[in-house]
């Protein structure tokens, strides 16, 4: 079960194990926890102000599909918009939510699938965007929750990228002759990434990026040319995010490991 913020949240960081696990016959659940309502849009044929979450609804229907995941969940929460707008004050905003209702909400989700594996965002949401942060406590709030049930998740993981591998990418990026845009930045400094120690799993998906980009792109309003995973060539694309790493904050086991249900004894 992955617990996300926004509408096309589900494929950068989780696309692949979505992908992955659900093509060897695990059931796979997306909790999406706002519309999307404030997302930029790619190109003014697509969509407009007033009909964007309609837009992106059908987006993330799109996306689920080519995931392949066995049901999506939607809180319906209005989009919050980045930290410091006039969006976190909407009364309708996720950021405004009464706390215990969407926790309740979330794991009435749990207790229905019994999830043994639960994903979401760190604690700074990722990036610091006030609905992924949201969605992180939410998610942990339930999970701890769901630890007095008969049966509750074992293992709860972050989505998170190493530190290191910052620079590694940008020049990846310098050598394919694209800009990078987070050039000014050392990898100690760079805000969207931890500390190495923190990534405990790596899970290969290289199988399943095709499928992870047509998510991805499936979200057109989000997506548009210009936009910088959509600059990326195919083979750089699947260079870069052929793996995706994660920080297990519950369940026992080694480290490092390579599958999120290590462990487990069936999935």
């Amino acid at each position: 079960m992955a617990v996300h913020a926004h509408p096309d949240d589900e494929c950068i960081s989780t696309g692949g194990i979505l992908a992955r696990y659900a093509a060897e016959g695990v059931r796979t659940v997306l909790l999406t926890c706002t519309d999307g309502a404030v997302g930029e849009i790619s190109d003014p044929s697509l969509a407009t102000p007033e009909n964007l979450v309609e837009v992106r609804d059908r987006e993330l229907a799109d996306s689920v599909r080519i995931l392949n995941i066995s049901r999506l969940v939607k809180l319906g929460y209005r989009d919050s918009g980045m930290d410091g707008t006039a969006d976190n004050q909407n009364p309708a905003a996720f950021l405004q939510c009464d706390f215990q209702e969407a926790v309740d909400r979330v794991l009435q989700v749990v207790r229905e699938e019994h999830p043994q594996v639960v994903v979401t965002y760190d604690e700074r949401g990722g990036y610091g965007h006030p609905d992924h942060i949201r969605a992180h406590q939410v998610a942990v709030a339930a999970f701890n929750a769901a630890a007095n049930d008969a049966v509750h998740p074992q293992k709860l993981y972050y989505a998170v990228i190493k530190r290191s591998s910052i620079p590694k990418f940008g020049e990846r990026l310098r050598a394919a002759g694209i800009d990078v845009p987070f050039q000014d930045l050392r990898d100690d400094e760079t805000p969207f990434a931890v500390a190495d120690e923190r990534v405990t799993t790596e899970v290969d998906v290289s199988q399943y990026v095709s499928t992870k980009r047509a998510a991805l792109i499936a979200h057109r309003t989000q997506m548009g040319p210009n936009q910088f995973f959509m600059r990326l060539p195919e083979s750089l694309f699947g260079d870069v995010f052929g793996q995706e790493t994660f920080q297990r904050v519950v369940g026992a086991g080694p480290t490092p490991e390579h599958d999120l249900f290590a462990g487990i004894e069936s999935r």
